[in-house]
C-alpha cells in the first residue's frame, strides 16, 4: 500500500464484505486504543494509514477526542464513503497517494491489519516517518507475518477473496525496514483481553482454539517512535 501503488476500488472483492468491516474490528480498535499509553490526544493530530471506511479514527474520536484527523487509503470508494460518513467530526479522508503533502503533521499514526499487504513496505516506512512530526509514535498492527501459524492458510484465503497482493514477511521484516527509516522499534504481542468472537467454522479459524491464538499470540504491535 505504497503510494505510488495506484488504487482499487474496495479491499474486498465482495462489498458487504467491505461494509462489515468496521463493526467486525471495533472491539479490537477497542483494545488498541486501551493499550497505547498516550491518554490525552486533545492537541493532537493523528494518521490512520489503511483507513478503509473510516470507522477507526470515528471510533477513536470518541474515545479519546483528538484536534484533527486524517484518513488515507488505496480504496477509492472506501475512502469516499468514509468521508461521507464524517459529519462533523474533525477528520479527513484522502488517497494514500496524497500523504506527503502532509510531512511532519502528524503526532500518531495508526494502521492495523494493514503492512501485510504493502507491496514495499521500506517505502512504507519513509512514507509515515516523514509524516510525523519529530517524537510522534506510529502503531503498527499485524498477526499477518511468517510466524503465525495460521499464515500458509490465510495467505491463500486473502489471495482469493480481496483485490489486493499479498506479501509474505516475517516479524523481523517489519522491524528491520521501520528500523531502517529512522524508527526506535519496539514491540509486544497485541494481547486481546476481551473475548474472541466465534460465529462457527471460518475459512480463517478452522478451530475455536485459532481465534484465540491469533488474537492473544499471533497478533502484534509494533510501537514505532521518530526521532529527528
Amino acid at each position: 500500500m505504497a503510494a505510488d501503488s495506484g488504487t482499487i476500488p474496495t479491499w474486498h472483492k465482495d462489498r458487504q464484505r467491505e461494509n462489515a468491516m468496521g463493526p467486525a474490528h471495533a472491539p479490537i480498535w477497542r483494545h488498541l486504543v486501551d493499550i497505547v499509553p498516550e491518554r490525552d490526544l486533545s492537541a493532537c493530530s493523528v494518521l490512520d494509514f489503511g483507513c478503509n471506511q473510516g470507522g477507526f479514527l470515528r471510533l477513536l474520536h470518541a474515545i479519546r477526542p483528538f484536534r484533527f484527523g486524517l484518513g488515507v487509503d488505496i480504496a477509492a470508494d472506501s475512502v469516499a464513503r468514509a468521508e461521507a460518513m464524517k459529519g462533523d467530526l474533525p477528520l479527513a479522508y484522502e488517497l494514500a497517494s496524497n500523504l506527503p503533502a502532509h510531512a511532519g503533521r502528524f503526532d500518531v499514526a495508526f494502521s492495523h491489519e494493514v503492512i501485510y499487504l504493502v507491496p514495499d513496505i521500506d517505502a512504507h516506512a519513509r512514507a509515515v516517518h516523514a509524516a510525523l512530526r519529530d517524537g510522534g509514535v506510529y502503531y503498527a498492527v499485524t498477526g499477518c507475518h511468517t510466524g503465525n501459524r495460521l499464515w500458509p492458510r490465510w495467505r491463500q484465503v486473502i489471495a482469493d477473496t480481496t483485490n489486493v497482493v499479498v506479501q509474505d514477511r516475517s516479524l523481523d521484516d517489519y522491524a528491520m525496514a521501520f528500523l531502517g527509516a529512522g524508527f526506535e522499534v519496539s514491540m509486544r504481542r497485541f494481547g486481546y483481553s476481551g473475548f474472541a468472537p466465534y460465529g462457527g467454522y471460518s475459512d480463517y479459524y478452522p478451530a475455536a482454539e485459532d481465534r484465540m491464538y491469533y488474537y492473544g499470540e499471533a497478533k502484534t504491535l509494533f510501537r514505532l517512535v521518530r526521532h529527528g
